[in-house]
């Protein structure tokens, strides 16, 4: 009955040493991985088309620079409704480098509207919405 009363009392004092090792491995593991990241930096998410002609289909260029140490990735680009047409930078841009993601709207439907576009890439952040709107008249 002492042994096992001294081996629980020696395990007890031992594990809180083991468990903080563990611990100081995993967060010095963190800062190099998030070093190593593309990084969008966008001119803007946003943009405002103001009042525009009914059926007249309007195009706005969302501007980006890759300020991180690797090349950006955009895997892929989602529009929020069939209304929305988005392009984008298909090439890998390198550190220092600028893309572009093209949003077209249709303007089809009279009054206001917000649409979405969603860019997933290599990023930290993973996806970026980008946001347009505007009102359409006759």
């Amino acid at each position: 009955m002492k042994k096992i009363i001294l081996a629980l009392f020696v395990a007890a004092i031992a594990l809180p040493a083991v468990a903080q090792q563990v611990a100081s491995a995993k967060s010095s593991a963190v800062p190099s991985f998030a070093a190593d990241n593309a990084v969008f930096a966008w001119v803007a998410t946003t943009y405002d088309f103001g009042k525009i002609k009914h059926n007249a289909p309007v195009s706005h260029e969302f501007k980006f620079k890759n300020t991180g140490s690797i090349p950006l990735v955009i895997s892929s680009v989602r529009a929020s409704c069939g209304c929305t047409v988005a392009d984008y930078t298909k090439e890998p841009i390198a550190p220092g480098a600028e893309g572009f993601v093209k949003a077209t709207y249709n303007a089809a439907n009279v009054g206001s509207f917000t649409k979405t576009v969603t860019v997933t890439a290599n990023t930290a952040e993973g996806n970026v919405i980008l946001t347009f709107k505007g009102e359409v008249i006759q």
